[in-house]
């Protein structure tokens, strides 16, 4: 019998290395995850799977009944460096998430009293944004305004965007946790950034990953977009494309229809300076450090992955909460680990 191919769904976790994590469960909390998995590794063992010699104890965070879009809490016992921090979004190595709110007044609140109470936090201004048809001509105070508004949040540990929809749904693209203090949903959607004018390095997540590439190249300039700007602290005359990657199970000639757990990619043109931090941005690191796909069929992948132009592709050992898994370096030199779905491995 012909094995099944393997398959991926969307943006499993976001992985973040932690000191002290009772701050971190709070704080994520009220974005309504809970406490789901917990485990650990040795130091050897962790060497194994993400190429740090330090012991790990994790917890994974769920969101109401999602099967993606989940946070993992890591606690190294030896922290490699402090990760990102609040650098720049337009980094290489930059990784982000973002969140579906009902209420981004709310959380724009919540950062003004922090930095009122100096704490290191970094935040943008309430931004509007067209996000699907962008040629649609409205009548202002006639018609209603169809897009979203967007909030970046950078905090030493966390680098978050937070979005709210006006006038248009998406039934399978986010679900708010009615009662969580900031009402927000699981996370919707994760980016990373990186420079190839020949787009090959985006080959790998398509061709290797099996992932469905459903928006390609959508520019966003300074000129065309003020979010984009400030966002991504973009100069006169810059630019930068976006390609998105999808749950294969998400129907791509249907926008309202896409499931979340989509991968952004933003592409800055090699002719710009864009500063790289790779090494602030892998398992070991505190922050924002680590993505993963739950997979099935992770045997067949992970062959799939040693053929390819991946780099440091380990062997498939059990993580922290028992499951088969690996982790690898991408061609455009992001860190991934993949996980087994249950009952995927024999």
């Amino acid at each position: 019998m012909v094995p099944e191919p393997p398959s991926v769904q969307g943006v499993y976790e976001v992985c973040i290395g932690v000191s002290d994590p009772i701050v971190q469960l709070q704080y994520w909390e009220q974005f309504g995850y809970r406490i789901g998995a917990m485990g650990e590794l040795s130091a050897v063992e962790a060497e194994a799977l993400y190429g740090v010699r330090s012991a790990v104890r994790s917890i994974r965070l769920y969101h109401q009944t999602a099967d993606h879009g989940l946070v993992r809490l890591m606690q190294w016992q030896t922290p490699v460096n402090a990760g990102l921090e609040m650098a720049s979004m337009k980094t290489k190595g930059n990784r982000w998430a973002t969140t579906l709110t009902a209420d981004v007044l709310a959380v724009l609140n919540q950062a003004e009293e922090a930095a009122a109470a100096g704490l290191p936090i970094r935040y943008s201004s309430l931004h509007w944004e067209v996000i699907y048809n962008k040629e649609r001509h409205m009548r202002p105070f006639v018609d209603p305004a169809i897009g979203v508004r967007e909030l970046l949040l950078l905090q030493p540990l966390t680098r978050q965007v937070l979005f709210e929809r006006f006038h248009y749904s998406m039934p399978n693209y986010g679900a708010i946790a009615p009662t969580s203090p900031f009402q927000t949903s699981q996370i919707t959607h994760m980016g990373l950034v990186i420079q190839d004018d020949r787009k090959q390095t985006l080959t790998f997540y398509e061709q290797v990953l099996g992932l469905v590439r459903s928006r390609d190249d959508v520019e966003t300039s300074y000129e065309s977009s003020s979010a984009g700007r400030e966002l991504f602290d973009l100069k006169p005359g810059e630019r930068f494309f976006v390609t998105s990657f999808d749950d294969p199970r998400s129907p791509v000639a249907d926008w309202q229809q896409v499931r979340s757990g989509r991968l952004y990619i933003i592409r800055f043109p090699e002719t710009m300076t864009v500063p790289e931090r790779f090494a602030q941005a892998r398992p070991g690191c505190l922050g924002m450090s680590l993505y993963t796909y739950r997979v099935q069929g992770l045997e067949q992948l992970h062959d799939r992955v040693q053929a390819s132009e991946a780099l440091q592709v380990t062997a498939m050992v059990p993580n922290e909460f028992n499951e088969p898994s690996f982790s690898f370096t991408a061609p455009d030199g992001y860190r991934w680990a993949l996980v087994a779905s249950p009952g995927s491995f024999s």
